[in-house]
């Protein structure tokens, strides 16, 4: 089955064209099953490009998906038209009495501010709170991972002596979780940011549950038992040119930034880089919407019960 997103939306097209089955709103009115309802809280600056690499991740799924896409309210995004965030985006006052089977909080550029600067962070803690008793999966990413892991857990985050940008190797430590079935023991993975989080602060706590890490990136995968929430600390939904377009971004601002590690053929910024973590950013999405959404959401949405 494939994902369900407006006809119009930008990445329609796109996800078309790279034969990603794309099912449009008027073909799925048609089709008497219940798709999952899945609500993307997109605070990355590139709207359209990170719609666009959620929805291609989604939709590689046997399962039907129905992408709701929101936006802070007491934010105003500054690299995409008004017009596109009026058309496709909703937000959280108009979803906060719906209950969702899934729900992914994206990263955000925001990670060298403390949480509580955040211009929208009152917001967010609310609809992160709201999370718990609305949604049965919650799937973090980066800072948005970050940004949960501090204010459900109290774990904070650290700044990092240098940013942290490349594709590092893996491993699995948490061999019988579900969400890394058919992950190979050692796979690659992209990040990008200036903080990072500690290995000994979670597994401290005694919700969470480490499945993968990097020697060079640190914690990847974490998840409380029974997957009503996952976090992870890399981008694996990320393009193959994203950490490009990001590292020449930077070059343009003159902050002078490191090539991305492993990432262009033999460092050279002037090759095309390849994508050598596609088949496991696939894996992971599939491996949550259907072991942690699917297979354990109630078929009655409104019946979803509070995380315990």
């Amino acid at each position: 089955m494939p994902i369900r997103i407006p006809n119009d939306l930008p990445a329609t097209r796109t996800l078309a064209d790279e034969n990603i089955f794309v099912m449009t709103e008027t073909r799925a009115i048609t089709q008497d099953i219940r798709p999952l309802q899945v609500l993307l809280l997109n605070l990355m600056p590139t709207k359209i490009e990170t719609e666009t690499q959620l929805a291609r991740l989604l939709g590689n799924s046997p399962l039907q998906v129905e992408l709701e896409l929101m936006q802070m309210a007491s934010h105003k995004a500054k690299n995409v038209s008004a017009e596109h965030m009026l058309k496709f985006y909703t937000t959280f006052e108009s979803v906060r009495e719906r209950k969702f089977d899934g729900m992914i909080i994206t990263g955000a550029p925001v990670e060298k501010m403390p949480f509580e600067y955040v211009e929208y962070w009152d917001e967010l803690c609310e609809i992160m709170e709201w999370s718990k008793t609305h949604v049965h999966s919650t799937f973090h990413i980066c800072w948005g991972a970050q940004a949960a892991l501090y204010y459900h857990y109290g774990i904070p985050k650290y700044m990092l002596t240098e940013k942290l940008s490349g594709v590092y190797r893996h491993t699995v430590d948490r061999r019988s979780s579900m969400l890394v079935r058919g992950f190979d023991d050692s796979f690659l993975a992209p990040h990008s940011r200036y903080t990072g989080i500690r290995r000994e602060d979670v597994e401290q706590c005694e919700k969470l549950r480490i499945l993968a890490s990097s020697q060079e990136a640190g914690v990847y995968i974490m998840m409380t038992d029974g997957g009503r929430q996952v976090f992870i600390t890399g981008h694996s939904e990320y393009s193959f040119d994203t950490l490009q377009k990001e590292y020449l971004r930077d070059l343009g601002q003159g902050i002078q930034p490191k090539v991305p590690y492993n990432y262009f053929p033999d460092d050279d910024d002037r090759r095309t880089p390849p994508n050598s973590w596609r088949a496991h950013a696939n894996l992971l999405y599939q491996n949550w919407l259907n072991y942690y959404v699917y297979q354990t959401t109630p078929y009655d949405i409104n019946t979803i019960e509070p995380m315990k």
